[in-house]
């Protein structure tokens, strides 16, 4: 559940009258896009979810670039692609609406315009791993955001859920705890130090 004075800082938000971008920012399995789907659903035709990992690069290119076993660092995303993404919904400067990628994690490929960004959209929740990052594209994304909650959660249970979500997509218990040691952790110690930047530390 999502604590009362959460959904009041949304809702002072939404007072200005003016489309506003909330962050949500945290590492792997700390919970980000459950919390993003679940202020959406609160808040209903208000919200739409625009998450960063629709900026994955494909599987093609990672593969071009020799960084398959590395997916899901910072720079195995089109992190200009995203800020670009950021500027054209902040600016809202057209009746059209603005169509926005998603990651499937069934194919592990983003699939381009999926959703759905309305021009009477009042509120973008953007959820992600880098978007507090301090160099490249990504030092530009907390200039477009009017709010950046950095999601707080014990070690142990991240580590846990993304083992399990990596059996769930098809590794082998070894391979899943092997993929957490070698490429989640070291990304989640990247994130961690830029938590400093958010406005607010958000807790379960």
């Amino acid at each position: 559940m999502i604590a009362d004075s959460y959904l009041e800082r949304i809702h002072t938000l939404l007072a200005s009258g003016s489309r506003q971008i909330l962050g949500i920012v945290g590492p792997p399995g700390s919970g980000k896009s459950t919390l993003a789907q679940q202020l959406a659903k609160a808040l209903g035709e208000k919200a739409v979810v625009v998450p960063m990992d629709g900026f994955h690069l494909s599987n093609a290119e990672l593969a071009r670039l020799q960084r398959t076993q590395r997916k899901g660092a910072e720079d195995t995303f089109d992190s200009a692609g995203y800020l670009a993404l950021l500027r054209r919904i902040k600016a809202n400067a057209s009746e059209e609406t603005v169509y926005a990628p998603q990651f499937d994690r069934e194919l592990e490929e983003p699939i381009a315009g999926a959703i759905a960004v309305e021009n009477a959209t009042r509120l973008i929740i953007t959820e992600g791993n880098y978007l507090l990052l301090q160099h490249g594209p990504w030092g530009q994304v907390k200039s477009l955001l009017d709010e950046a909650w950095y999601v707080d959660v014990d070690s142990n249970l991240r580590q846990s859920r993304l083992i399990e979500r990596h059996r769930h997509f098809g590794k082998t218990d070894d391979e899943a705890r092997a993929w957490v040691a070698s490429t989640d952790e070291p990304n989640a110690r990247i994130i961690e130090a830029s938590a400093a930047r958010a406005d607010l530390r958000f807790s379960w």
